[in-house]
């Protein structure tokens, strides 16, 4: 049974299944839906655990042993199988899928993996664990569900924050679940529970955002000029090289164009994302796009692109951050001056 991170807590509260699958590449939120499982394992009076961690050289002997071995201490117990690189290769595979085919009485087969491929998603190991118990599969948050997600975890801890509360501290922690954590603990510290405002949050929480490439053309695609300014200067002053971000955006538009052109074509925007197989959680932002972009605009920001290449090898004018915050709101539908410089928004 496949559900979301969110659906974990009422499933615990009954019988527990004999398989847990656990999957995703937000680290913070993986290890509290597996810390959920084992609380409520132990509340259980599951009271052993065996701890078998994958790496290089493995010997997946060692989970049929450890399912068939009996205890000498507890009746009940957890397997706790760590899989980072969420591939377990075929010799995997198989002792995955007999596992989930036998699955030992008053064992607990907990698995922590990395983030899963679609093809993988769809392998017949994950079919046979999703059969024989439950299978989670966490995605990392968006700019819309981040801002709940603060203020869930504030009010986990006593503190009833304003909106704007809210809308800053996200703001300063984007993108960065255990530094959010941390500031809310601070905030507890410092002034306990009670009603937090906008000035509590400025005053004591520190800009902890942490932003990628991608997060920035994510930005753009959903027409929020700002949030591009603001994710440009992070990116900047976090170090990150001015052809990385170039690289992102021109991969963005050389396939956009193409999209555009279908839908120029007669294709709907929804059967030109499904054929070109852009992720669900990404449609809604492409279908923005392309319902403001034509393959003309796109082609003349490619060669704003080449543009920009120019000055970041210093073979042409202008500072390559201004020229990225142009080319970057231009793709947002903003109107950028020619006079506009990189800068950090109020």
């Amino acid at each position: 049974m496949q559900i979301k991170p969110e659906q974990l807590g009422p499933k615990l509260r009954g019988q527990l299944a004999p398989v847990y699958f656990i999957s995703g590449d937000d680290p913070l939120r993986v290890m509290e839906a597996a810390d959920a499982v084992r609380a409520q394992a132990r509340a259980q009076g599951y009271d052993e655990r065996e701890v078998l961690s994958v790496q290089p050289g493995f010997d997946w002997g060692a989970l049929e042993s450890a399912a068939g071995s009996l205890s000498l201490f507890s009746q009940r117990r957890i397997i706790d199988l760590r899989l980072p690189t969420g591939k377990p290769g075929d010799v995997g595979a198989r002792a995955l899928r007999g596992y989930a085919e036998h699955t030992p009485e008053e064992t607990i087969l907990l698995i922590t993996a990395g983030k899963l491929e679609p093809s993988a998603r769809r392998s017949k190991w994950v079919q046979a664990l999703d059969r024989a118990g439950i299978v989670v599969f966490v995605w990392p948050l968006d700019a819309k569900e981040f801002p709940a997600w603060v203020r869930a975890r504030m009010r986990q801890r006593g503190l009833e924050p304003t909106a704007g509360a809210v809308a800053l501290l996200a703001e300063r922690v984007e993108g960065n679940l255990l530094a959010c954590i941390q500031e809310i603990d601070k905030l507890y510290l410092l002034q306990g529970v009670g009603p937090v405002d906008a000035d509590a949050i400025t005053a004591m929480v520190a800009d902890s955002a942490r932003y990628d490439v991608f997060t920035l053309v994510d930005a753009a695609l959903g027409g929020d000029g700002v949030r591009c300014s603001r994710i440009l200067h992070g990116l900047q002053g976090e170090g990150v090289a001015a052809p990385m971000v170039l690289w992102a955006l021109v991969r963005e538009l050389r396939q956009l164009v193409s999209m555009a052109d279908a839908v120029a074509g007669g294709e709907s925007v929804p059967g030109v994302l499904a054929r070109f197989r852009v992720w669900q959680g990404r449609k809604a932002l492409t279908g923005q796009a392309l319902g403001r972009l034509s393959g003309t605009a796109c082609r003349d920001l490619l060669r704003h692109c080449a543009r920009v290449d120019r000055a970041i090898k210093g073979r042409g004018e202008g500072n390559p951050w201004d020229e990225l915050l142009q080319l970057t709101l231009r793709l947002a539908g903003v109107k950028a001056l020619p006079a506009a410089t990189f800068q950090q928004p109020a």
